[in-house]
């Protein structure tokens, strides 16, 4: 559950489609910023890989995910997460189960705007020299998080040709390592709010969890 905060941290950020070109590393960030706030809504198909060497672990999982404003939806394998901005449902198909929570409106709370303006306020960019992505054509940013963050750096791929994100990376301090690869990207897709609210009446026998 806990590495859902990784892919919606990421996305929130790094979804940037048509950007332009940028003498640095911070007008290129705040172009991506800027872009992914004019969107009405994104619809994202993505790989996810969760690695960490020093405990044996390599999981791969594809995925899917909705955002309009601060609502979103997750589509992954195992489980579900619907948010309307205000409740968030996270339904997990194998036990047939909804789990609901008020979203969370503290330091940690994880919405497109919050990830946004926090990101970009509280984080030093930097282009690194990659040499396998220049030779792709690709360009790489770094972000670095000021003292007292759960991650060391995220890295982000772009291609130069396309000013599209191809990729990003997400270290945190315990050794793990997130990569997205962005598969597919559709901005401004019409999608009714209803599409983000867990609807009982849809899923039949589903036992509903009141966590709030």
């Amino acid at each position: 559950m806990k590495n859902l905060k990784w892919i919606f941290a990421g996305f929130f950020l790094l979804l940037g489609f048509g950007l332009s070109a940028q003498s640095s590393a911070d007008d290129l960030l705040k172009s991506v910023i800027d872009k992914t706030k004019s969107y009405s809504t994104m619809e994202v198909n993505f790989d996810y890989r969760m690695t960490n060497e020093a405990a044996g672990i390599d999981e791969l999982k594809s995925g899917k995910v909705f955002i309009k404003g601060d609502a979103y939806k997750l589509e992954m394998a195992e489980q579900s997460v619907y948010c309307d901005g205000t409740t968030v449902w996270t339904y997990l198909q194998d036990s047939e189960e909804v789990m609901v929570s008020d979203v969370n409106t503290g330091e940690e709370s994880i919405t497109p705007s919050s990830i946004l303006t926090s990101y970009y306020n509280d984080y030093k960019t930097s282009f690194v020299n990659n040499k396998e992505n220049a030779a792709k054509g690709f360009k790489t940013i770094e972000l670095k998080p000021e003292a007292g963050k759960k991650f060391s750096k995220i890295q982000i791929v772009i291609d130069e040709n396309k000013l599209q994100i191809v990729s990003f990376n997400i270290f945190d301090n315990g050794g793990n390592e997130f990569t997205y690869l962005i598969k597919k990207l559709v901005p401004n897709h019409p999608i009714d709010d209803s599409f983000f609210v867990f609807n009982t009446a849809d899923f039949p026998g589903v036992e509903v969890v009141d966590m709030r």
